[in-house]
């Protein structure tokens, strides 16, 4: 049975870190496309950061420099790492899949099949 779960949210204050994770069971991410979204209250889905078959990386301008995704093959499991925090990241972040082996970079506007129930991650003083 095909599963993604995230983890690693919480309550952080400005300029902290917090790295999430992305459990993933019934693929492996090895082979498919893989990203993370976040949805802020009030706000539509976007595209954080996603990584291709072979290692290639790709994220959205308001991350870039901060946030690093990356993907460890022997435990299954995706990361991103989230450093400088800021209020407006504030957002139920979500990993997703999608089942294509791509070569090449990753575009965060694909259309991804699979996705995690969401963990919660507030940036406040």
């Amino acid at each position: 049975q095909l599963q993604l779960v995230e983890s690693g949210g919480g309550l952080v204050q400005p300029g902290g870190s917090l790295r999430l994770s992305c459990a993933a069971s019934g693929f492996s991410l090895d082979f498919s496309t893989i990203g993370w979204f976040r949805q802020a209250p009030g706000k539509e889905r976007e595209g954080v950061s996603c990584i291709s078959s072979d290692g290639l990386t790709n994220y959205a301008e308001f991350v870039k420099g901060r946030f690093t995704i990356s993907r460890d093959s022997a435990k299954n499991t995706m990361y991103l790492q989230m450093n400088s925090l800021k209020p407006e990241d504030t957002a139920v972040y979500y990993c997703a899949r999608r089942p294509v082996f791509l070569l090449g970079r990753c575009r965060l506007t694909d259309p991804y099949d699979d996705w995690g129930q969401g963990t919660q991650v507030t940036v406040s003083s």
